[in-house]
């Protein structure tokens, strides 16, 4: 009988699978040529793990919706880098975030990036860094691509006044600076001079030099010589000394006293706090500003500082972020969207050719300056001396907005892969012997089709690696001990796919028909079987994937993706070579097939109906 539909040109259909092999390999060399070895996991290569304490800036417990939300927005964070593999989960009041490889430390920053705001810049200076005073232009912008930049994202822009033009003053609605907020950023004040903590600084005015000599004290509240004041030094805020205050009261004094100093109202210790913050030191304030005043803070690399307005817009206000390449100018930028258009419409065109700060846990990570407003439709543009990386960095740190509390890293380990490869060579073996173990039943079973089904699952195997190196390097899939699994339990699926295909030809053989007219009605009467067992597993695999967390996603992965390619292979490997083994007359032989039996009872069963041999039923 004519073959059946789809099985005319078996040769053929080797070719399509030869190519595609030659196609995934040649994509595996020629994109990276230096390896070709499959990204590994956590367990497998080792990685980083990352602690997170959460922070209220009143101390308090941090409430479990908080963290919840937390995790979801950090989880976000660390896929946006492009890190497969990591898990970001809730312990305690902590959140433990292990990621795989060497992007450990950039999942840190921005699982530690909590409070974004947009503040105005009401005056920009330099700090002295090694090797001299670093910094770089300030970006351009243009109407409808609205915002420009930073030269360097996490890098704020010192951002000094354009030569010969006196800095412009801040727009109606703003907090008006009075001419002390404009004051030489170099002014000096007294080496032993410190502003009066106790006492309320937005409504005093500081001195402007040291007082000499104390008021000489009353008898009645004259203190020990050992606890005398120093002229001019702060007053306590509190009545416990500090070496009997907890860890967390020690945290809120000093977020306290920052406070006091750098969100001051008054404009003279406005300049005080610009004259002597050192961004060289950990900020106490980081993540903990009150929106709501005006702040002295740093850029994120330490050398700029910066006295910025109240701010005008939360982060999460911003809808989405990503960095776009124009190809005219082969400049990287940012592109920015806001959920509401009007605040930042309005922002642009209060402060036209005036730097707009993208603050991030108190810290200013671009400062550039707005060239035309109002900027309306909510969309704007980020420019300056970008690169990939540089740009893609900034748009992850505003995408994801802000998170609903503060964090502090309290601990961070590298994770060894020791454990990790012993597992993975005792599932290496495991497998090969589950591989070998197939191979054997189906050379037992079915003689020398056997080593056709070998042949098929040897074909799946490198088809499967070489997509599983390709993931890696497009979207960063890593190879766990659980894919690993997914992997294994593939190849079981595989083979059931030969059983099903042979028992169907053994099937028709009953009924008398030779093995040259048993295959292509086995093949056609398999396939249906086969596929509905396959769409099953791939829904299963499908809704795993969805539904689980962690590395169960990596072997609901694997596992779909062996199913498919084992689809792929029952049409363009098993069912051509079974063609090609039912047209030849060495394997037509029932020692090689081992169809000798079923064929033994077709002949008996035709003889005991009386059909002529040799004549199909």
């Amino acid at each position: 009988m004519p073959p059946s539909k789809g099985t005319g040109h078996p040769l053929r259909l080797l070719g399509v699978y030869a190519l595609l092999l030659i196609v995934i390999y040649g994509l595996v060399y020629f994109t990276d040529a230096k390896t070709a070895a499959a990204k590994l996991g956590i367990d497998l290569q080792g990685g980083t793990r990352v602690t997170l304490s959460a922070r209220t800036p009143d101390g308090n417990k941090p409430s479990q919706d908080s963290l919840k939300q937390a995790q979801q927005i950090i989880e976000s964070r660390v896929n946006g880098l492009g890190v497969a593999g990591s898990e970001v989960v809730i312990d305690g009041d902590n959140l433990v975030i292990t990621v795989p490889g060497q992007n450990g430390q950039q999942a840190k920053s921005l699982a530690t990036t909590a409070k974004l705001y947009i503040r105005p810049v009401l005056q920009s200076g330099q700090q002295a860094a090694a090797g001299g005073l670093p910094g770089g232009p300030t970006g351009n912008t243009t109407p409808g691509l609205p915002l420009p930049g930073m030269t360097t994202p996490g890098t704020a822009t010192p951002g000094a006044a354009t030569p010969g033009k006196a800095t412009p003053a801040p727009a109606p609605g703003a907090q008006k600076p009075s001419a002390a907020n404009h004051a030489p950023q170099n002014r000096v004040f007294p080496a032993d001079y410190q502003v009066p903590l106790a006492q309320d600084l937005n409504h005093q005015q500081a001195p402007t030099t040291p007082p000499t000599t104390p008021k000489k004290p009353t008898p009645s509240t004259t203190p020990k010589a050992t606890t005398t004041p120093k002229p001019g030094t702060p007053a306590p805020t509190s009545a416990a000394p500090a070496s009997t205050l907890s860890p967390a009261e020690q945290t809120k004094k000093a977020i306290a006293d920052a406070k006091l100093i750098r969100q001051s109202t008054n404009p003279q210790i406005q300049q005080y706090a610009l004259a002597t913050l050192d961004c060289s030191k950990p900020d106490p304030l980081a993540g903990n500003d009150d929106p709501n005043l005006p702040l002295v803070t740093c850029a994120t690399d330490g050398t700029g500082t910066y006295l910025l307005d109240k701010s005008r817009i939360d982060g999460q206000d911003i809808k989405d972020a990503s960095a776009s390449l124009d190809q005219q100018q082969s400049q990287w930028s940012v592109d920015l969207s806001f959920k509401h258009s009007d605040p930042w419409a309005k922002l642009t065109g209060d402060y036209v050719n005036q730097q707009i700060a993208f603050v991030l846990d108190s810290k200013v990570v671009s400062a550039p300056v707005v060239q035309q407003g109002p900027q309306q439709g909510g969309t704007t543009q980020i420019t300056g001396h970008f690169n990939a990386t540089t740009a893609k960095d900034l748009a992850n740190q505003l995408k994801y907005g802000s998170l609903p509390l503060s964090f502090a890293t309290s601990e961070a380990e590298t994770v060894s892969a020791t454990l990790g490869l012993s597992s993975l060579h005792a599932g290496l073996i495991a497998g090969a012997i589950g591989l070998l173990a197939v191979l054997l039943y189906c050379l037992l079973y079915y003689r020398m089709l056997g080593f056709l089904a070998g042949f098929s699952l040897v074909a799946s195997g490198f088809a499967v690696y070489g997509i599983i190196v390709l993931l890696g390097r497009w979207i960063n899939f890593t190879l766990d001990l659980a894919g690993i699994a997914g992997l294994i339990i593939g190849i079981g699926m595989t083979a059931d796919s030969f059983v099903v295909f042979f028992e169907r030809i053994k099937d028709e053989m009953r009924e008398g028909r030779s093995f040259r007219s048993a295959v292509p009605r086995g093949w056609s009467r398999a396939q249906r079987t086969n596929l509905s067992g396959k769409t099953v597993s791939l829904i299963a695999s499908a809704v795993l994937y969805i539904l689980a967390a962690g590395q169960v996603k990596g072997f609901a992965f694997t596992l779909g993706l062996t199913t498919v390619l084992d689809v792929i292979v029952l049409y363009l490997v098993t069912s051509p070579l079974m063609m090609l083994a039912s047209r030849s007359s060495f394997w037509a032989k029932p020692s090689v097939n081992g169809l000798g039996a079923v064929a033994q009872y077709a002949r008996e069963r035709k003889a005991a109906a009386g059909v002529p041999a040799g004549k199909e039923a």
